[in-house]
């Protein structure tokens, strides 16, 4: 195994400077995510380049930074919002950006391990428009790789000052997250009517969990590292458990009325898959007749343009977006609540309009 080689621009932003600051002032969420994964990536690399030849390099394309045989390529690696909203936090807590590099590679880190496992779970064979880690290296491979990926995350904040405190914290985010990737798998196996039905409360829990979790650890992580007092972490944690929230109705929706072009995903995919997205739960809490005509089409396992139009027929997308808006007010009031930097500050809301409004 010849392991992977990857080149790193260093010089992306200047020595001391701010991802966000006055010397680079991205006017838009790309110019923040691009600036914020920048700043992080040699951090990241440096970290992945020190596991084994072989499981550094399903990481690597994991990544989207080599092939399988670790030749070099420029894949799509994902948006960078864990490391980004890690970056934000130390900011936002009136730290230098570079105060929370430690926790932007920590969250990715294990970001990246829990993609690795829910593919596996999932049985989902591609990500990104690549083949996911399980079908290019193997399922046994693909789960070294992400046990490897989250113990490199606990090493990363175990030797940075003041790291102890953000173990604790990536800890109970992780177990936050477990405990909602339990809930969705569970919710396969229940009925789509009756009263053991998954209902939208039940599906929000989980989603606070399964992707809340991380990302309010990102943000309170940064500001754990960068000094912050603790009201100002629970309010970054807050905020970003209801961005995940929010963040997962939308791709909810995107999984069902998304343009295949632009989201990767083929069009109604949950829908094929079955799955409990919170439009379809929605829809089935309506007490219109499009909603039992859904119940029993679903239970069918009917067409999935037909199951499309009833779910928007009985109120399911109307209901997805005031759901999503509904956590991003709740994630306006955590930022609004703490004593955060003005410009960390208006970043996070730049990027939260970003995620909430992605191609609807």
């Amino acid at each position: 195994m010849t392991g992977f080689s990857t080149t790193v621009a260093t010089s992306a932003v200047p020595a001391g400077a701010s991802p966000t600051g006055p010397g680079r002032a991205p006017a838009s969420a790309a110019g923040i995510l691009d600036c914020c994964r920048a700043l992080v990536r040699p951090a990241l690399v440096e970290a992945v380049e020190g596991l084994h030849p072989w499981v550094g390099e399903m990481a690597a394309y994991s990544f989207g930074w080599c092939e399988v045989g670790g030749a070099p390529v420029v894949a799509s690696g994902g948006k960078g919002l864990r490391q980004a909203l890690a970056v934000l936090g130390a900011e936002a807590a009136g730290a230098p950006a570079r105060a929370g590099v430690a926790a932007a590679v920590a969250v990715e880190l294990v970001h990246t391990f829990s993609l690795l496992h829910d593919d596996i779970m999932d049985g989902d064979p591609t990500r990104r428009r690549r083949p996911t880690v399980w079908k290019a290296y193997g399922t046994g491979p693909a789960v070294l790789a992400g046990d490897a990926l989250f113990a490199l995350a606990v090493e990363t904040l175990a030797a940075t000052p003041g790291g102890a405190a953000g173990v604790r914290l990536l800890s109970a985010a992780l177990t936050d997250l477990v405990h909602g990737q339990a809930d969705d798998l569970l919710f396969a196996a229940r009925p789509w009517s009756g009263p053991d039905r998954v209902g939208p409360d039940a599906y929000r829990a989980m989603a606070e969990g399964k992707t809340g979790a991380l990302l309010g650890c990102a943000a309170a992580l940064g500001a754990v590292l960068g000094g912050a007092p603790p009201e100002t972490v629970t309010a970054l944690d807050r905020a970003g458990r209801h961005l995940g929230i929010a963040f997962q109705v939308v791709d909810d929706m995107l999984g069902i009325w998304g343009d295949p072009a632009v989201t990767g995903k083929p069009v109604h995919g949950d829908l094929r898959e079955r799955k409990k997205t919170f439009p379809v739960l929605a829809a089935l809490e309506s007490p219109v007749p499009a909603a039992r005509r859904l119940a029993l089409l679903l239970e069918a396992g009917g067409d999935p343009a037909e199951t499309a139009a009833l779910i928007e027929e009985a109120g399911g997308r109307a209901a997805a977006l005031a759901e999503a808006r509904r956590q991003v007010a709740a994630v306006e009031s955590a930022l609004a609540g703490a004593p955060l930097r003005a410009r960390a500050a208006d970043d996070l809301r730049t990027l939260l309009e970003f995620l909430v409004r992605r191609d609807l």
